[in-house]
């Protein structure tokens, strides 16, 4: 290989991995990134002036993808996670298909895991109505197992909930306990956390739902499929870091200092600036 070729790997490999969201919930892929691959950077897109993306239809979430992913382009990134179960749902097929580079969503890593977890056979899933209502999850976990029956229920409120920061409060468990009924009463033995906002409801969940449930975190099955993605297509960053909070960068759409103050609530390390652009300009 020439020495070009061989710088030219080299710096892809030091390259940052894109990864967006409709808001805050996608932080919970980037912190199972950065706790499972340390030495690749971030750059993180919350599209918090469009916010949700649950109650969209396919054709703008779609749209909405293709700006991010033009944006997250120009930041030289050098594979894109999808850390939105809607997005990844709707959009995920399609941008496939148009942009020349690795894209991740986070349904299908959580479907495999939940279909080889469960043991009668009767798998649940928790997400936002567009995600629900796309059956996607199903599909995935079908796939895999035809004889598994799949259970699904929209929680809209919960991301409500999480962004007001009452992960422990009452009203949110009361909430969760009306929600979960449904699917307890089918006899699941497992549970994906279907939006990327749940899993920081996480411990309330499993309370609710008993430890014979399973829950099935598709943030960090995504974390591990990104690592396998890099170690594949040989774009693994081996340089490492001198900082362990080097190299990670955040933009949103709005409302920069409520994302800042959210973020720093979650993730390991601190960030201290995060950027507010333009996105309907990509």
């Amino acid at each position: 290989m020439s020495e070009k070729n061989e710088l030219g790997r080299e710096n892809l490999c030091q390259a940052p991995v894109g990864v967006f969201d409709s808001g805050v919930g996608g932080l919970t892929v980037a912190r199972e990134i950065m706790r499972n691959l340390p030495d690749e950077k971030i750059v993180y897109f919350g599209d918090t002036a469009r916010l949700p993306y649950g109650n969209k239809s396919k054709d703008t979430v779609i749209r909405y993808s293709r700006q991010i992913i033009r944006f997250l382009k120009t930041q030289q990134v050098k594979a894109i996670v999808i850390a939105c179960n809607t997005a990844s749902a709707l959009a995920l097929e399609e941008v496939e298909k148009e942009f020349d580079i690795p894209i991740l969503g986070v349904l299908k890593p959580g479907a495999r895991v939940a279909a080889s977890v469960t043991r009668n056979k009767k798998v649940g899933v928790i997400g936002t109505e567009s995600t629900i209502n796309s059956h996607m999850y199903d599909r995935f976990i079908q796939a895999q197992d035809p004889e598994i029956s799949v259970y699904g229920k929209a929680c809209p409120l919960f991301v409500s909930l999480v962004e007001e920061g009452w992960l422990k409060d009452p009203v949110t468990e009361e909430v969760a306990r009306r929600y979960l009924d449904e699917l307890m009463r089918q006899g699941i033995d497992s549970l994906i956390l279907g939006c990327t906002h749940y899993p920081l409801l996480r411990s309330l969940v499993q309370k609710i739902v008993g430890e014979k449930v399973t829950l099935v975190n598709p943030a960090y099955e995504t974390a591990k499929e990104l690592e396998r993605l890099l170690e594949r297509e040989g774009m693994q960053n081996h340089a490492g870091k001198a900082d362990p909070a080097e190299g990670y960068r955040f933009f949103v759409s709005d409302a920069a200092d409520k994302f800042k103050n959210f973020a720093n609530s979650i993730l390991p390390y601190d960030i201290e600036t995060t950027r507010k652009i333009n996105i309907e300009e990509y």
